[in-house]
């Protein structure tokens, strides 16, 4: 099977993906480890406000909203 790379931002509703790599700025990147964001972490998009921004991310049994311009900077694959 043929692993789609995408980024966080593109995942639709209640589509599983896994982490590939945060390219993120330092201080983000290590809250963003510490809450399990790690590479190759399971990841599910399962809420979006009603402004479509952030996002509610389920990630290692955790509900985790997200900001658009940080999900675009998760490289993920499905």
């Amino acid at each position: 099977m043929k692993q789609h790379e995408k980024t966080l931002n593109e995942l639709p509703l209640d589509t599983k993906g896994y982490i590939n790599k945060l390219n993120c700025h330092e201080n983000i990147k290590r809250r963003l480890l510490d809450l399990g964001f790690v590479q190759g972490a399971c990841i599910t998009p399962v809420l979006i406000s009603p402004s479509q921004d952030p996002r509610a991310f389920s990630v290692r049994g955790t509900l985790i909203a997200i900001r658009k311009e940080d999900a675009k900077l998760i490289d993920i694959y499905v």
